[in-house]
């Protein structure tokens, strides 16, 4: 198994900044895509950013020129910086790897998710 472990989530004004961190681990794992997403009370759980090999990305249209992506290949994490943080960002957030695990001379693919990190955005 490939696991998720996220952090930096909070309490934060609105007009702020939030960084989260998302570190995988495990063991013979490639990453071939990480990505945040994020689940408000009442509402499916919604695709915020993702970032695949090779550094594409691609973003929500309600977050985009607010929220940046980037990932640490060497360090297995990725990185979700939140500007301009509004109440409607106000959800928990949700780390996503997909990959492969090498088990002897066979391979098999993984899709993990982290544990959920809270963030909102109030006065």
């Amino acid at each position: 198994q490939v696991q998720l472990v996220e952090s930096g989530g909070g309490l934060v004004q609105p007009g702020g900044s939030l960084r989260l961190s998302c570190a995988a681990s495990g063991s013979r794992f490639s990453i071939n895509a990480m990505g945040w997403y994020r689940q408000a009370p009442g509402k499916q759980r919604e695709l915020v950013a993702r970032i695949i090999s090779g550094g594409t990305t691609n973003y929500a249209d309600s977050v985009k020129d607010r929220f940046t992506i980037s990932r640490d290949n060497a360090k297995n994490t990725a990185y979700l910086q939140m500007n301009s943080l509004k109440p409607e960002d106000t959800a928990v957030y949700y780390c996503n790897a997909q990959g492969s695990r090498r088990s002897g001379s066979y391979y098999s693919s993984y899709d993990s998710w982290g544990q959920g990190t809270q963030v909102t955005v109030s006065s």
